[in-house]
């Protein structure tokens, strides 16, 4: 039996074992596995050739494509560590990304590097720039230099080999949106990324014969481990960005998909398209992430896919997933989250610590080998949500550590849980956590506005919707703040982050301590989407 100790000798491993088998696989190209490795070690040698130190971050910028694979297992086969950045996002938020974990080399396209360029000269620590698809011609980006795809090659030819890692050393920084209007990132280990992809796999009963389609973000907790339970099984994954439901349907069809991940608002379209029978006979399983399944989804999918598999899931970033519901279960309990992933235990605790009895709400605490390093750069929060596990014998002087998710949920006789609740104010919407204070930070800098909130509220198919209540900085400035304001948040944000409403308000509700009471908002308006 081998044992994988580090996340990118999965790719090794299946180089030796099926060196031929299909590994990734984009529109009309394929790599093998032999191929996929071989451009792992050359990103490798080349990133070392650029004095990349062990530890050290590197940070993909690009869409789904097989560079961007390439260079996120390049940066861990390296002795450094990969910080995938949605693609979706806006020059000042990835900067911000940047600055926070000192990103060493950025590897992006010739054209967001241009758009990035103002950004890129207030992050110090950032010495390189790659650009995958061929040189911009300017030899440096800001005041840092840059060099392309090809050139990176040739540099890393006689670069010396990668520092010695063990599974306990950092591998990874994903970000995900914090309650303080910045993102936060969650550091993982070697360790948690090859438990995640195998319990993930196992969940899944994947084996060597599937082939994955890749349809969520690399940044995404969920989208990465498409790609390292795949590898970790010598699985073929096949990458795509899609811009209409129906180029799911295609790519299913082209690669034989039998695996398919993706969020609520997506499988709400896509139970409502016509599939070839073909398509439908292929997939094995589809499943869902980022969010609860409405109960009409479900349902429509289970028409539409009748010899399918339908799997629902629950987790964290800080913890990947948790908790899965599958077979007949998801009929018998449409409304449950699952029972724990492989090697995982999930505990529903009171406030005090003590186990909830069944039927009862309390906290869920995940353990076990995929719980996370905690949050780059941020002591405060991650005491907050990584605490000794409940339950653990008095004598250990040093407890193991559990996250604390601050969710709500509830588990029955069964083992089954049931999620309740979001403690923080984090807006669930589309499969992403959205930040308010993020949405009002960029209401105040368009000038527009005197006061803010964002606040989530109920949407017939994102979860929740994003409605910002805004007062007119111009006592006469409300007549067409609506459609100015979403005007300024389509420039500023991703699609992801922008409002689907603005309510002109004369004066926002204030809490007892004075702050805006964003509950009581959204208790208010809590209609104004479905109505």
């Amino acid at each position: 039996m081998t044992y994988i100790k580090l996340i990118h000798e999965t790719i090794l491993h299946w180089s030796e074992v099926a060196p031929d088998s299909a590994a990734l696989s984009c529109k009309a190209d394929t790599l093998s596995y032999r191929q996929l490795w071989l451009g792992v070690q050359q990103v490798a040698r080349g990133y070392r050739g650029l004095d990349l130190a062990s530890g050290e971050r590197v940070a993909v910028y690009l869409p789904k494509q097989p560079e961007a694979v390439i260079a996120l297992y390049g940066a861990v086969a390296a002795g450094g560590v990969f910080v995938p950045i949605n693609p979706l996002l806006k020059p000042a938020q990835v900067a911000f990304i940047l600055r926070d974990c000192n990103v060493r080399i950025l590897v992006t396209s010739a054209d967001r590097a241009s758009v990035l360029s103002d950004e890129l000269s207030h992050c110090p620590d950032l010495r390189q720039v790659v650009t995958v698809d061929g040189p911009s011609g300017r030899g440096q980006v800001a005041h840092v230099p840059e060099v392309d795809w090809e050139s990176l090659a040739k540099i890393g030819q006689a670069s010396s080999a990668a520092a010695r890692r063990i599974d306990a050393d950092m591998a990874a920084i994903l970000y995900t949106s914090g309650s303080s209007g910045h993102p936060k990132g969650v550091v993982l280990s070697h360790r948690n990324l090859v438990a995640a992809a195998q319990s993930a796999a196992e969940s899944l009963d994947n084996c060597s014969a599937d082939r994955i389609l890749a349809v969520l973000p690399l940044s995404f907790d969920a989208g990465l481990v498409q790609v390292t339970s795949a590898f970790a099984v010598g699985a073929s994954v096949a990458l795509i960005e899609y811009f209409f439901p129906n180029d799911v349907i295609k790519a299913v069809l082209r690669h034989s998909i039998t695996g398919l991940a993706a969020v609520p608002p997506l499988w709400n379209k896509l139970s409502k398209m016509q599939w070839p029978e073909e398509a439908r006979r292929s997939l094995r399983y589809i499943t869902n992430s980022g969010g609860a399944m409405p109960l009409a989804v479900l349902r429509a999918l289970r028409e539409q896919f009748p010899q399918t598999e339908i799997v629902l899931n629950y987790g964290l970033t800080e913890a990947f997933r948790s908790t899965c519901l599958r077979g007949d279960q998801v009929d018998i309990r449409p409304d449950s989250v699952g029972k724990p992933l492989p090697n995982v235990e999930i505990m529903v605790v009171r406030a005090d610590g003590s186990l909830c009895s069944p039927g009862e709400p309390g906290e869920l605490v995940h353990r076990g080998a995929l719980v996370s390093l905690g949050y780059w750069n941020d002591r405060e929060r991650t005491a907050e949500h990584f605490r000794p596990a409940p339950g653990q014998p008095q004598g250990i002087s040093n407890p193991e550590m559990a996250v604390w998710s601050g969710d709500q949920v509830r588990l029955d006789q069964e083992g089954y849980l049931y999620f309740i609740s979001r403690k923080d104010e984090m807006i669930k919407t589309s499969g992403y956590r959205v930040s308010p204070t993020e949405v009002e930070e960029v209401a105040y800098a368009s000038g527009l506005v005197a006061e803010a909130a964002a606040i989530g509220v109920a949407h017939p198919v994102l979860e929740k919707g994003i409605v910002v209540v805004a007062v007119p900085k111009e006592a006469d400035g409300g007549h067409d703040l609506e459609a100015r304001l979403l005007s300024h948040f389509r420039e500023q944000l991703p699609s992801f982050m922008v409002p689907q409403r603005v309510i002109v308000s004369d004066v926002l509700e204030l809490s007892a301590n004075g702050k805006i009471d964003r509950k009581s908002l959204a208790d208010r308006f809590q209609d104004v989407l479905i109505q």
